[in-house]
């Protein structure tokens, strides 16, 4: 029979997995605009995308390892990714700069959302580790909003 305990560990895994996939699907869409990214603010932007999506892929194995320490199976495919993903696809590649800017921005916001509710999942299944990385992860995206708002003004 499940304990408590075994209840929270699965929300735990199966958030941080949720979590895992918006990164891949954000890193992935942040590399799209990277490529795409037109106009007079080109290489600005161009830029920035290329430092957040390095910065964001840079928590995938992070999430991954985490999970696999919990002793869970992580994602397996883009199939897997796709379904546990928040991040919307954008496949046009004529987007404006600011759009580009504007979705990312909301992307990252809705991340970081999803990583509050992480935290606290991580608190309730008494995974200190995970808490604690999580702040880490949060801090990042939020600068990452701060950024892609600022560039909007």
């Amino acid at each position: 029979m499940p304990q408590a305990g075994d209840n929270a560990k699965k929300a735990l895994v199966d958030e941080m997995n949720g979590v895992l996939a918006d990164y891949l699907a954000l890193y992935m869409k942040t590399k799209n605009f990277h490529w795409h990214v037109a106009g007079p603010r080109f290489r600005d932007l161009h830029l920035l995308f290329d430092e957040q999506a390095t910065e964001i892929f840079g928590v995938v194995d992070l999430i991954a390892e985490r999970v696999r320490k919990n002793d869970a199976n992580t994602l397996t495919s883009i199939g897997s990714i796709a379904a546990r993903t928040a991040v919307k696809d954008q496949d046009d590649a004529a987007l404006s700069a600011d759009a580009m800017v504007g979705e990312l921005r909301d992307d990252n916001v809705a991340l970081v959302a999803r990583l509050k509710r992480l935290k606290q999942l991580a608190g309730d299944a008494n995974d200190t580790v995970t808490e604690g990385a999580v702040d880490d992860w949060t801090d990042q995206a939020e600068q990452r909003v701060w950024f892609l708002g600022q560039t909007l003004k």
